[in-house]
């Protein structure tokens, strides 16, 4: 674990200082991760929205509030035994002017892509949880959506993929009485399944 966690410290050294793409022109932090550095989950998101670029860490505005009631309250576990990070590490905004939040395009993934890589390996989770339609197109490299993707387990690299709906979306359909709530509640209820079987 000593090696992991020294990894990952590394890693976001290296990440604080990146200027690969243009988002490094507008953020205040970078978003790099946290959680559990030997995790058996690892949630990915697509990027950091306002309050993770404000605070330097991942899913705490609304949307991480209701991610985290999926963890502790869903999975029964904490939410740091979990790992979460994001596709991008930096806040994507319309037109880089920090004022509406945008899906990372492909020149942002592609010079981001590394860290996300290099954060999976060193913590070598059990079971990836994807959020949404980016990190699930691009850790499955598909062009397929969420709609038909959620439900179904894929494989990354020998790991074991699950993709949901992101909790904005959720939020934005409903939020508490959304209907996609069940269906979230069934995806981890095949994770946590998934993770009691044998390794």
């Amino acid at each position: 674990m000593p090696d992991r966690i020294a990894g990952l410290k590394s890693l976001e050294e290296v990440a604080k200082k990146c200027i690969r793409c243009k988002l490094a022109t507008t953020r205040k932090h970078v978003v790099f991760g946290e959680g559990n550095p030997t995790a058996d989950i690892f949630f990915i998101g697509e990027g950091p929205g306002k309050t993770e670029d404000l605070e330097g860490r991942p899913f705490v505005g609304r949307s991480g509030e209701l991610l985290t009631k999926i963890i502790e309250n869903g999975m029964n576990m904490p939410r740091g035994e979990v790992y979460i990070a994001n596709v991008v590490k930096c806040r994507p905004t319309v037109d880089m002017l920090m004022t509406r939040d945008r899906p990372p395009d492909t020149e942002e993934i592609e010079a981001c892509s590394y860290y996300l890589f290099e954060q999976i390996e060193l913590v070598s989770p059990r079971v990836i949880i994807t959020l949404g339609n980016p990190s699930t197109r691009f850790i499955l490299n598909t062009r397929q959506g969420i709609t038909s993707l959620r439900g179904k387990w894929h494989k990354y690299n020998g790991i074991d993929v699950m993709p949901t709906y992101h909790p904005s979306y959720i939020l934005r359909n409903g939020g508490d009485k959304s209907p996609l709530k069940k269906e979230v509640w069934e995806d981890i209820q095949k994770v946590l399944k998934r993770l009691k079987e044998p390794a």
